[in-house]
């Protein structure tokens, strides 16, 4: 290493240094000067100091890390001594600040001795977790023990059995993969439980149009059947219902974009703009029927349900494995008819299994058009039904404020599709 690279590495530490000292010195900026056992200077100053031990441990061997070892344990203590006396003077207890020095005088010692991009991105986390100190407990107050359990059986689950699935087909009459299965229940989970944490970290002042937005990300059909069911108990306000609902619509066609991107990213030129086009349909929509409602004011939050709750995901799961399972032997045996009315089946009920399994298939089984106009099938028929279901569940008059919203996102999304083929 020459000594221009030296320099740049110990900037590195230095840096890391600074960023989690500014975080500290931040926290505790209202001290007198003096009376802080680590604030900005001094662990500024730890991350260089880590750095420089770092740099004498360079090609000296064994006892080079010996000493840089040696060196950790003595500023660890010195640290933790202040630390001691800053909680007996206050009567508090943490070992927050000692764990910052600590991580500050590591990282140091990592830009110089190892990947600096990596030590500098572990100096970002540190500074970022320390800061969101507030928001994290407030997280874990609010979070229920279910929540608590269904993410630590999915994570075990994930963990321990994810390694032991047969990563392949299990039989030619069975053409399922069960580790691809898993990963991506695993991924919708993720994505629908995004959704859940923005409408329970929002709390219980939750306005209707975010829920209609963040509630589309865990189950736009849930949305559309809450919705339904407050529009018939509330008919003034049936215009805001159905605003909430057609965005929720919108925020499911992006979900399906992800989704198939993440898996098949060669299909997002023929799908992104039919789906595009019916996102800014149905957004538009949402908008000028928010504003005809009038005044957005705070409402009931939505009754959603935990999306890692294991008995959802397995049945997810399950659905997911069957619509492969089907997809897979109809795609040989019938080809794009027969994909096209699996979908329009399966989109009655959901369009995420139906959507991987197609994004799956192409091109290797099936050409990427036809998996594209399969998507957009399971989509139009997903939509189709939920209002169907508004017109059960919140009567004839909330559905007719939905129906020109259905009929113009189908032509949107039809105009979508021929401009992408012409293409």
């Amino acid at each position: 290493m020459d000594t221009f690279q030296l320099i740049q590495r110990l900037a590195v530490a230095l840096a890391i240094g600074l960023i989690i000292g500014i975080e500290r010195g931040w926290k505790q900026r209202s001290e007198p000067e003096g009376e802080r056992a680590a604030g900005l200077r001094t662990l500024t100053l730890s991350g260089l100091l880590g750095g420089v031990w770092g740099a004498l441990a360079l090609g000296t061997g064994v006892w080079g890390l010996i000493g840089l070892g040696a060196a950790f344990v003595g500023f660890t203590g010195v640290v933790a001594l202040f630390r001691y006396r800053e909680m007996q003077r206050e009567g508090s207890f943490g070992a927050t600040t000692v764990i910052a020095a600590m991580l500050a005088f590591a990282l140091g010692a990592l830009a110089v001795l190892g990947d600096p991009r990596a030590a500098a991105a572990a100096g970002v986390a540190t500074a970022l977790l320390l800061a969101l100190k507030a928001m994290l407990h407030a997280w874990l107050e609010r979070l229920t023990w279910e929540e608590l359990r269904s993410g630590l059986i999915l994570l075990a689950m994930t963990v321990i059995a994810l390694p032991l699935l047969p990563d392949r087909e299990l039989a030619a009459w069975l053409p399922v993969n069960p580790r691809e299965v898993w990963l991506m229940t695993i991924f919708i989970a993720a994505l629908s439980f995004a959704g859940y944490v923005a409408i329970r970290m929002a709390g219980p002042g939750l306005g209707l149009l975010l829920s209609g937005l963040a509630g589309g990300l865990v189950s736009s059909t849930a949305v559309t059947l809450n919705m339904a069911h407050l529009a018939r108990g509330h008919a003034a306000h049936r215009g805001l219902f159905a605003a909430a609902t057609v965005l929720a619509g919108a925020m499911m066609m992006l979900r399906v974009m992800v989704v198939v991107a993440a898996v098949n990213y060669a299909l997002l030129p023929l799908l992104a703009p039919p789906l595009a086009l019916g996102v800014l349909t149905q957004a538009g929509f949402g908008a000028l029927l928010a504003r005809r409602a009038g005044d957005a004011k705070k409402a009931a939050p939505l009754a959603l349900k935990n999306p890692l709750d294991l008995v959802p995901v397995l049945q997810f799961g399950a659905l997911l494995a069957v619509i492969m399972g089907l997809a897979n032997g109809i795609a040989a045996w019938a080809g794009a008819a027969g994909a096209y009315v699996l979908a329009a089946i399966s989109g009655i009920v959901d369009v995420d299994a139906i959507s991987l399994s197609m994004a799956r298939l192409a091109p290797e089984r099936l050409d990427a058009t036809s998996a594209v106009i399969a998507i957009l099938i399971a989509v139009g028929i997903n939509s189709i039904a939920k209002v169907a279901l508004a017109s059960s569940a919140g009567g004839m008059r909330f559905a007719k404020l939905l129906v020109p919203v259905l009929i113009a996102t189908l032509i949107a999304g039809a105009v979508g599709l021929w401009l992408a083929v012409q293409v």
